[in-house]
Formats: structure tokens, C-alpha cells, sequence
């Protein structure tokens, strides 16, 4: 497990040593999950962290009228939760779906603990991860209210080839914040 996706992605940030490793693949699941599997339920307490070693996932949220809105993509090498829920142990506000067949590790929140307080430059990494998602968010809402549907369309598909691929229309509008049918008539 040493020469995993998941320590290759650690390493372009910290350097571990084998001993450091040999923990983290103590408390590290790998799962296969089918397509189509929601990992966290919206409403439920997200107790796990996701790193994505093959395949796809969505994060959404269903409001009570039944409308999702995906918030977020995930794909190979990348890291994907809940955060609200997973930080604070309360309700999920997302639920996430694998959108192909994938192969996920998890790390428990209480894992995740234990592993900061013995590898204090892990925190380092976690730090440089959630910085550079909240960057990403940030323009994302910028991108939402500064530039048309074409111009985030194009963006997005250029910025995410790998994904385009893997998911539907609907989830792309969705996640644009447009209707499926708004989104084509864009594409045209």
C-alpha cells in the first residue's frame, strides 16, 4: 500500500517516513463501491474522508421539493466529503453518490485524530488541501456571479476533461446552476 495513489498524493505536499506510513495504512479502508452508491447520506452524520484511488463521485444536495444541486466533482486523486458534517459530526448537508464503479480509502474522523496528534506535519497537508479547496470554491461562486453559462460551461470543460466524460447533462446544469435544457441550448 506504501506506493499507493493515496501516498503519492500526500508526498507532493509532505514527506513520510515508513514508519509514518505503516499508521496511516493502519487506519486506512479500501473499498470497491458500485456505481450509482451513495458513500455519505445527506442527513446522516458523515463520519469518514474519501480519496478517490479509481473512479467517480458527486456531491449533492436534494431540497425538499426533491431538486438536487451537485455541489462537487471527484476523481481520481482527489479527496471528497462532507466537510461541514465530517468537521463539526453533525447531519451531512450533501449526500455523495460514486458515479462508476470506484475505489475509495476512507479515513475515520476519530482515525484522522489520532493520526494528527502522531504525525503533527499531517496537519500540514490537511491545511494545504482544505486551502486549496476553498480557493477553488471561492472562485467557483465568483465564476457563478461574474460570468455567463456559456463562459462557465467552456471553463468547466476545460478545466475538468476527466470529468465531463463521466457524468450526465443534467448533472453538469445542475452544478452550472441551470436547467438541463438551458445547458443545450448553451452547447448549441
Amino acid at each position: 500500500m506504501n506506493d499507493s495513489q493515496i501516498f503519492l498524493n500526500i508526498q507532493k505536499h509532505i514527506d513520510l517516513t515508513t514508519e509514518e506510513r505503516d499508521w496511516i495504512s493502519a487506519v486506512l479502508e479500501l473499498s470497491d463501491v458500485p456505481k450509482k452508491e451513495r458513500v455519505v447520506e445527506q442527513g446522516r452524520i458523515c463520519r469518514k474522508l474519501y480519496f478517490v484511488e479509481s473512479g467517480s463521485l458527486r456531491a449533492y444536495n436534494s431540497n425538499k421539493q426533491g431538486k438536487e444541486s451537485t455541489i462537487m466533482f471527484a476523481v481520481r486523486d482527489w479527496w471528497i466529503t462532507d466537510m461541514y458534517s465530517f468537521i463539526n459530526q453533525k447531519p451531512a448537508l450533501l449526500s455523495l453518490e460514486t458515479l462508476e464503479d470506484s475505489r475509495l480509502y476512507s479515513l475515520d474522523f476519530l482515525a484522522l485524530e489520532q493520526l494528527l496528534t502522531k504525525i503533527p506535519k499531517l496537519e500540514r497537508f490537511f491545511r494545504i488541501l482544505f486551502q486549496k479547496a476553498y480557493v477553488r470554491e471561492q472562485l467557483r461562486v465568483l465564476d457563478a456571479i461574474s460570468r455567463t453559462t456559456e463562459d462557465r460551461y467552456a471553463r468547466f470543460v476545460t478545466k475538468y476533461p476527466q470529468i465531463t466524460s463521466k457524468v450526465t447533462q443534467k448533472q453538469i446544469a445542475s452544478y452550472l446552476g441551470v436547467t438541463p435544457e438551458f445547458l443545450s441550448s448553451v452547447k448549441k
